[in-house]
């Protein structure tokens, strides 16, 4: 059977580029699951690409996942703008893709599930969210 899966994820640095957190709430079957990491020197756009990387990878099979991310770089790039990239050999409109080798785990981490995502305004009063949020300032301050 094929577990539903809901992973709320976020990343940050301060500053950024700097020491980062990332950090990842993954939800099954009324269990709940936090993850979390850091990163001396990193930016916020990669925290938020590991988060949702580490997410995936975690699960210890396929399952249909849906992704929080108040990340439009993540969600914008996973949804919009990969398929280009793929056809243009990991090229944009200025040239190589930023952070292209997270990219590349993410599509990887993504193969054995049906994932979906959707983006969340950060800091709206989102309980999961701001969990999260909460989860990537400790993972920076734990080093």
């Amino acid at each position: 059977m094929i577990e539903n899966v809901v992973i709320y994820t976020d990343g940050g640095c301060d500053p950024n580029p700097g020491l980062g957190g990332w950090a990842a709430l993954i939800m099954t079957d009324g269990t709940k699951k936090e993850i979390s990491g850091n990163d001396p020197q990193t930016t916020n756009n990669r925290m938020e690409l590991v988060a949702a990387i580490q997410a995936l990878r975690s699960l210890s099979a396929p399952a249909h996942v849906k992704i929080y991310t108040d990340s439009q770089y993540l969600q914008r790039g996973i949804e919009e703008w990969m398929p280009k990239w793929l056809l243009k050999n990991w090229r944009g409109s200025t040239g190589p893709v930023a952070n292209q080798d997270l990219w590349k785990e993410l599509l990887v981490a993504m193969q054995p599930h049906q994932v979906t995502w959707q983006w969340v305004r950060g800091h709206a009063g989102n309980v999961y969210n701001m969990r999260v949020d909460r989860l990537v300032k400790q993972a920076r301050n734990t080093r």
